[in-house]
């Protein structure tokens, strides 16, 4: 069988497009076959295939765009099927429409709408018979239940435009296919897409647009296959709101102390009553390293893929509980429950103690069970390194390797041999693959159930792993642990942030095509429909600090274009590495940072370096070496001492690049507010700063598109889920563009707006592919930032609230209302709320104290996770008025 493909796209010199098909005819060394360039608009492809070497006789391709530096560009939800039949003597000619990954109407295809939001509708086989000429094939996601798509067109075939008589097409389960014979028709045609409703047998219009044209006609033995792509609709029709909490949040009277994965049936519950069509939650991996409340942070998982057992709800585990057992659970609910914040620690230590013995009692029955075998043949790639990982980390009472007296490093092996044989360790891996197990069972119940009610569920990935997990141990290779990630400074965290994790070795995961990665993503799509990748800018470049650093401030980019001395000549600057790479202390400085304590300093910490300046004692000559001097010593006094020391280590102007010989260097960030800085000639930081801004703001732009082109569409494409970006801080030019190309959703806060020159963003001017939201788990909530700044709180008040006089002290109920109806009724495709912000409306059910709702404060590495909901679930489910009231204004606003 002969297959020509055609492909409309129009390209430069130097750029090409390749077709990637499963039919080995169409294979190369690189695996796919490039396209001949045929004209100004099309490539073409042609190819004698086989068809009783496919599978199904099913042809299965997809276009790839190569631009001029051999970057690919695939395009969206593929591959394409094709069902190719037995006749070799057919030829095929396929017409076929680039599938832009950025276009609006393509999110419809994601498993949220696909899965849940849009009606499902029932496929139907469509076959190409012998009398068949052209084939017309279109996708239609965002038609109603009851309409159907029809073809139009100026040929008594196409009914000669009588929209009393369409020809109605059929669904295949991912487009609308009509195939007609049309052996004695004048070419070239000109017809059109159209909506038609069934029931009532109306014909409801045409799509948008000017016709399109076919010119092919089939020659004896030809088909023709025209793929048309989308229906030309309105894409940006459909717009949902949701709702943003951490499961650990959670409050019911069933939960115990926290919230579990049982309790997000009962959300799911209340989100139905208020018209929600989202639930967004944290990461809920494993975060058990220290066994004390430091690990109530989510974002330090020990393992990537496993469940946090803080999440199991104890009443729902397999197996007849003792009496005992009982008691104790009810008992714990009690006491746990009325406590205001999470007590992570007790809830750990019950919890597990428990878990325990239900494993004693019915552990062995679960593990013989037929779903249980094919829970760990599924997932036994990771759950066995991180069943081990537990174990160890138990019986040397330390979660880093290094410490362990046996398998510092990972054997497979050693690690298969644990889960042979009647030892205690093979019951102490098996004990953590029964939790697992539960957790799994419990998280898919939930996603169900939420599933059922018609809601989406979006999941958080984050962007770093813990330095001492499971996932480091097992691949070190994959990380750099000589570093440690974080972000830049901001205006929430003025000295960056330090997250401890390792930064990832991006070169040696591209070896595997970023199997880790993919396998991730896959992980996530078990559970979730969306989620949000935490921190999507670590994926062009992330902030790598050195690992004697404590503040994110002394990091810089990696990877990045240096600096070499060479530039530095060629703008007049005269390289002194002393002045430049040293940090810069004098009297001057001394007295600015420590006042009466300038001399005290100098005489502990300080030693002389020439008749004017001083270096820090070997001693202290590291934040992390400062840090540790000052372990234990908490009052002002030493704090002062401590902060005032890492301010002088980091007042440097470049950091050298380590290897290259004092040749290469990177700025340090902040540059300005340095006193080194401050200290220089005017005509010299007028140099300085020139090349400063080139270097973070031009230089590194086509760089960072480069890298993040090379993993982003790779790992898009592993799932079919809704992907939004948390696209925050400090962003680089290029990553709105990248994020729009792959039709990924950008995340749109009103107080941290993208362009410099506003003070606040305004939730009307959110471009469609995004998601709003007036807060984040990072921030403080609308009632929180409202008494944090009154100068900022009375701008807001008047330009974005459009109110005259002086704004209230305190975030009125009225006030908060005002902010979600902002969001509610933005261009959006998801407004997403913080349960908080949603509470603030109701002068009734907010919290006293809106500074005990704050989740997370970034400035703090030791912030204790422990925010809880104030009121149960089951009492908010009951607040008819207050529901009706909000689902009011989300049926109002169109979402």
């Amino acid at each position: 069988m002969k297959v020509i493909f055609y492909i409309k796209y129009h390209t430069r010199f130097g750029e090409r497009l390749a077709i990637d098909a499963n039919a080995k005819e169409l294979q190369s060394e690189n695996g796919y076959m490039y396209m001949q360039y045929l004209n100004d608009e099309y490539w073409k492809l042609e190819a004698n295939i086989n068809a009783a070497d496919l599978a199904g006789q099913t042809l299965q391709y997809k276009y790839i765009f190569i631009d001029e530096e051999g970057i690919r560009t695939e395009e969206f939800q593929c591959p394409r099927k094709l069902v190719l039949g037995e006749k070799s003597a057919i030829i095929l000619k396929i017409y076929d429409t680039w599938n832009y990954a950025g276009d609006v109407v393509n999110t419809f295809s994601t498993a949220p709408f696909q899965k849940v939001l849009l009606p499902q509708r029932k496929a139907s086989a469509v076959k190409l018979n012998k009398d068949t000429t052209h084939v017309f094939a279109v996708k239609a996601p965002l038609i109603k239940k009851d309409e159907v798509v029809c073809l139009l067109g100026d040929s008594d075939v196409l009914g000669m435009w009588n929209i009393g008589a369409p020809i109605l097409l059929k669904f295949d389960g991912e487009q609308w296919i009509a195939t007609l014979q049309m052996d004695n028709v004048q070419f070239p045609i000109a017809y059109k897409y159209g909506i038609y409703d069934k029931v009532n047998g109306q014909f409801k219009g045409f799509e948008a647009g000017g016709n399109r044209i076919c010119f092919e006609p089939a020659a004896s033995g030809e088909k023709v296959i025209l793929q048309d792509g989308f229906i030309r609709m309105d894409d940006k029709q459909w717009r949902g709101c949701g709702i943003a909490i951490p499961v650990f949040s959670l409050r019911s009277k069933e939960g115990l102390g926290v919230g579990e994965f049982s309790d997000l049936k009962l959300l799911a519950d209340w989100a139905v009553k208020t018209g929600l069509k989202l639930i967004q939650i944290l990461p809920v991996n494993d975060t058990t390293a220290t066994n004390t409340w430091l690990d109530s942070y989510p974002y330090a998982a020990i393992s990537a893929f496993a469940l946090h057992p803080v999440y199991i709800n104890l009443d729902a585990v397999d197996g007849k509980k003792s009496r005992e057992l009982k008691e104790a659970i009810k008992a714990k609910k009690k006491q746990l429950n009325e406590l205001a914040h999470i007590d992570y620690e007790a809830v750990m230590e019950f919890k597990m103690a428990a878990l325990k013995e239900l494993y004693e009692e019915h552990g062995a029955g679960n593990l013989k069970g037929s779903d249980y075998k094919e829970f760990f043949d599924t997932n036994q790639q990771w759950l066995k390194p991180y069943a081990a990982f537990c174990y160890l980390r138990d019986k040397f009472n330390s979660p880093n390797p290094q410490d362990w007296e046996t398998n510092s490093i990972y054997e497979d092996a050693e690690i298969n041999r644990l889960f042979d044989g009647d030892t205690e360790a093979q019951k102490q891996v098996n004990f953590y693959c029964y939790i697992q197990y539960q957790l799994y069972l419990q998280l898919t119940d939930a996603v169900v159930y939420a599933h059922k009610k018609g809601l989406v569920m979006k999941g958080d990935i984050p962007i770093g792993i813990y330095r001492y997990g499971a996932d480091a141990w097992v691949a070190p290779e994959l990380y750099k642990m000589d570093v440690q990630a974080g972000a830049p400074p901001d205006d929430f965290a003025v000295k960056g942030q330090n997250w401890g994790f390792p930064t990832y070795n991006w070169t040696r995961m591209q070896e595997d095509d970023f199997a880790w990665w993919r396998e991730r993503f896959r992980q996530m799509s078990y559970y979730f429909d969306a989620f949000r990748i935490d921190h999507i800018l670590g994926f062009f470049r992330i902030w790598s600090i050195p690992i004697h650093a404590v503040q994110g401030i002394m990091g810089k980019f990696d990877p990045c274009i240096p600096v070499r001395v060479s530039e530095l000549g060629e703008r007049g600057i005269w390289f002194d590495y002393e002045r430049f790479c040293l940090p810069y202390i004098t009297d001057g400085v001394l007295h600015e940072l420590f006042r009466e304590k300038a001399d005290h300093v100098k005489a502990h910490f300080l030693q002389k370096h020439g008749p004017q300046q001083y270096v820090l004692r070997p001693a202290f000559d590291t934040q992390k070496k400062v840090e540790a001097y000052f372990r234990g010593q908490a009052d002002s006094e030493h704090i002062l001492l401590r902060d005032g020391l890492y301010d002088l280590i980091s007042n440097v102007i470049l950091f050298e690049q380590e290897g290259t010989g004092k040749t290469e260097f990177h700025f340090r960030i902040a540059l300005d507010h340095t006193s080194s800085f401050r200290y220089l000639s005017p005509q010299l930081k007028e140099k300085i700063w020139a090349l400063y801004i080139d270097y973070f703001y031009r230089r590194q732009n086509h760089f960072w598109k480069k890298e993040s082109l090379k993993k982003l569409p790779r790992l898009k494409a592993v799932t079919n889920m809704l992907v939004c970006g948390e696209d925050l801080g400090m962003v680089p030019d290029t990553v709105p563009g990248v994020m729009k190309q792959l039709g990924i959703l950008s995340l749109e806060i009103q107080r941290m707006p993208k362009q410099q020159e506003l003070t606040f963003f305004n939730p009307a001017n959110a471009p469609y592919l995004s998601v709003v939201t007036p807060s984040t788990h990072d921030m403080s909530t609308i009632r929180g930032w409202w008494q944090e700044n009154r100068a900022l709180t009375q701008q807001f008040y008047n330009t974005e609230l459009g109110q005259s006089g002086e704004a209230p002290y305190f975030c009125e109920p009225w006030i908060n209302r005002a902010i979600v109806l902002q969001h509610l009724y933005s261009p959006a495709m998801w407004s997403i709320f913080q349960l908080q912000d949603i509470l603030g409306m109701s002068a009734e059910l907010r919290r006293e104290n809106p500074e005990d709702e704050r989740i997370n404060v970034p400035a703090n590495s030791q912030h204790y996770w422990r925010y809880r909901m104030h009121i149960s679930l089951e009492q908010l489910i009951k607040e008819r008025a207050f529901n009706d009231e909000l689902k009011g204004y989300v049926q109002h606003s169109g979402r």
